[in-house]
């Protein structure tokens, strides 16, 4: 079955954890009905929060699914239920990164968290987020066709000018930067990179500035959350969002989880550093594909899957004997 390394030394499997935004009604309903690891999963999800998460997974509102104290937990569960129903089939990665988010379930695919540790953190981590900041006062854009110096340029541009706090979030690919910070500042910040030359600056739907300065309190308030949990150092590597590379034992772990929450996502940095480690083939491992298409811009010549939880994982097992 399909292991950490390609039969053939051609590279390593990466496993690539997606984060908020890739929710939607009904995810996970049809892996549970399919699979006895994933129903396992849903079930000691309810268990650990007190709460059917199950049930806000497979027939909550898009409404009740955006708000960011569901939207963690709820991706968590649904891509660490795919990833047991893959581990089960004999599939393991030799590297694993998430996207924000997506980290907590890439560190559960490396032995540092249980997946209930990891429940309860983002369950308090994304009821922290979510009230840190005033509704409506802080905003991200996602900024399209524009260089990471540009739009470094015009977020420094919008502060100088008074328009507030903001500043790049998300370094996703070499072409798509997010900018996060105080609501007029965004918008301020968009106008100037349309002006600079971005192709689109769109507005995104979320419950605030993340992995921006104003998140700050969310991260101080964190730090004792982390510090109830055991961690684990990890059995595999785990690329981290804060500094692009491997997190090499549990107590940098600790420390990159509660800086996460007001740190920029080095994703394009880190997809480059698991190509650097020999990674060849990458496994989008939760609902949606929008990092398989991430990894596309930044890498061309990867192999790229989306083990999405409405397709069979057996199509996902079928590609990698392919690649393999």
């Amino acid at each position: 079955m399909p292991g950490e390394r390609c039969g053939d030394g051609r590279g390593l499997v990466a496993f690539i954890f997606p984060g908020q935004g890739s929710q939607y009604p009904g995810m996970g309903r049809e892996l549970s009905s399919r699979y006895e690891e994933a129903r396992r999963v849903f079930e000691e999800a309810d268990v650990t929060l007190g709460s059917p998460l199950s049930e806000m997974c497979f027939r909550g509102s898009p409404e009740d699914l955006a708000l960011t104290v569901n939207t963690q937990p709820a991706v968590l569960a649904v891509s660490v239920a795919v990833l047991e129903v893959l581990r089960s089939r004999g599939a393991r990665p030799g590297v694993v990164a998430g996207h924000s988010l997506g980290e907590y379930s890439a560190l559960v695919a490396a032995g540092s968290l249980t997946f209930r540790d990891a429940l309860s953190l983002v369950r308090a981590r994304g009821d922290l987020m979510q009230r840190a900041v005033p509704p409506g006062a802080g905003a991200m854009a996602a900024v399209i066709g524009l260089s990471r110096e540009a739009v470094e340029g015009c977020c420094e541009a919008a502060r100088a000018a008074g328009a507030g706090g903001v500043e790049p979030a998300n370094i996703n690919a070499p072409d798509q930067i997010v900018i996060s910070g105080d609501a007029g500042a965004v918008r301020r910040a968009g106008g100037l990179c349309v002006e600079a030359g971005a192709r689109r600056v769109i507005p995104l739907k979320v419950s605030g500035p993340f992995h921006s300065r104003m998140m700050a309190p969310a991260a101080s308030a964190f730090e004792p959350e982390i510090a109830g949990v055991e961690i684990a150092d990890p059995v595999i590597p785990v690329v981290c969002n804060v500094t692009g590379r491997p997190a090499s034992s549990a107590a940098e772990v600790r420390t990159l989880l509660a800086r996460q929450i007001c740190s920029p996502v080095l994703w394009e940095e880190s997809v480059k550093a698991m190509w650097q480690m020999g990674a060849r083939v990458f496994v989008e491992v939760g609902p949606g594909k929008a990092l398989t298409g991430l990894v596309r811009r930044i890498l061309p010549e990867a192999a790229l899957v989306a083990a999405e939880p409405a397709v069979p994982v057996e199509d996902t097992l079928e590609f990698l004997k392919g690649v393999l």
